[in-house]
């Protein structure tokens, strides 16, 4: 049976630092809570939790509690968010950690705590989810039903240009569903969009989405127009005006048969990242996507690290490795 740990010294655990399992660091210190703290029962579980959430996350980087570096907290709180988990719960995260690593510093298991400097939660910026490019080919290349009735077959179709659509001009799904077909400018090769606000925008489209939603309102549209009059560019069945959740739920399905289950706004975020990737500048990726405020598209500039590298280390004479 392993030795349980008193809250008195512990010099024992100050001889094996770099071997100290995470299980050994937290039960010290839960402990420390409840007998010197004097904290209730649900606090310190509270407390718990929060530690081995993040000492499951250090065990992928294969690292320790007591060898955690400030990139592993600043990664670990990004996730967080990544994972639509609210400001406030975050913020409770990092306060636990926080009073870990004190702790730690004080009975000398670390010399160094990663979680200062660390910002507010309320400072953070979700950085967007998006799928790589041959995640996107995939999905856009997603069979279509098996049922091959004319009804199921203009559905497919109609799948089809809205997914490129999205991804093409990176418009939000309720934009999408409230698009007509007047908006559509096949000839000129942009859809006019109608977004928050009511502002409008010009977003252009490349030629596989003016491709497929060409052949949509060629064959398709009358299909599900059933010889109705409708000004909606995408039809659901009967000449029914398409719902933001059947396309949430079309786009999800065609996805998983890229590798993923996304949503639309991951077919946004998709656009505007590889955009940024192959060099765009955010002005225009501001204007595509329909930003009030350039600082809202400024969450992608961290996209274009690795490209300024490569671009720098090229180019910049005291960059190059000399021989």
């Amino acid at each position: 049976m392993p030795a349980t740990l008193s809250p008195g010294p512990r010099m024992p655990i100050l001889e094996i630092v770099s071997l100290v399992p995470n299980r050994r660091v937290v039960a010290s210190f839960l402990e420390y809570l409840q007998v010197e703290k004097g904290l209730a029962r649900l606090t310190v579980s509270a407390y718990r939790t929060d530690i081995l959430q993040f000492a499951e996350f250090l065990e992928k980087r294969k690292r320790v509690l007591s060898t955690a570096r400030r990139e592993d907290v600043r990664d670990f709180i990004q996730q967080l968010f990544s994972n639509q988990v609210d400001g406030r719960s975050v913020a409770r995260k990092l306060s636990a950690l926080r009073h870990l690593y004190r702790y730690l510093l004080v009975d000398k298991i670390v010399n160094h705590d990663p979680t200062l400097n660390i910002d507010s939660p309320k400072q953070w910026k979700v950085l967007p989810k998006s799928l790589a490019q041959d995640e996107v080919e995939r999905t856009l290349a997603a069979p279509g039903p098996a049922n091959n009735t004319k009804t199921a077959a203009a559905m497919a179709q109609r799948d089809r240009a809205i997914l490129e659509m999205l991804y093409a001009a990176g418009l939000r799904v309720s934009e999408v569903v409230s698009t007509r077909l007047e908006d559509v400018k096949l000839d000129a090769g942009y859809v006019l969009v109608r977004g928050k606000g009511d502002k409008e925008r010009i977003a252009p489209l490349g030629r596989p989405s003016l491709e497929a939603i060409t052949e949509y309102i060629r064959s398709a549209r009358p299909v599900l127009a059933n010889g109705r009059n409708v000004p909606t560019l995408f039809l659901g069945r009967g000449a029914r005006r398409l719902t933001r959740q059947r396309v949430w739920q079309m786009v999800r399905t065609a996805t998983a048969a890229g590798g993923r289950k996304s949503s639309p706004h991951t077919l946004r975020h998709s656009c505007a990242t590889h955009m940024v990737e192959n060099g765009a500048d955010l002005r225009t990726v501001q204007i595509i996507l329909g930003h009030a405020d350039i600082s809202t598209t400024q969450v992608y500039t961290h996209l274009a690290l690795d490209r300024l590298k490569t671009v720098y280390q090229k180019h910049h004479p005291r960059a190059k490795v000399r021989t």
